[in-house]
């Protein structure tokens, strides 16, 4: 029921199919940033 919500509204804003697609980019990439400065600790 969920997942027809989420496609009615991308259907009536087709906008935010961008913006959604530009969020989970920038979210992938800061994980790829935090890995890299993670390497050097090691351990408390």
């Amino acid at each position: 029921m969920a997942e027809h919500d989420i496609t009615t509204y991308l259907e009536a804003n087709p906008r935010m199919i961008g913006v959604l697609f530009t969020i989970m980019v920038l979210l992938s990439q800061a994980g790829s940033v935090a890995g890299a400065y993670a390497v050097g600790t090691s351990g408390p």
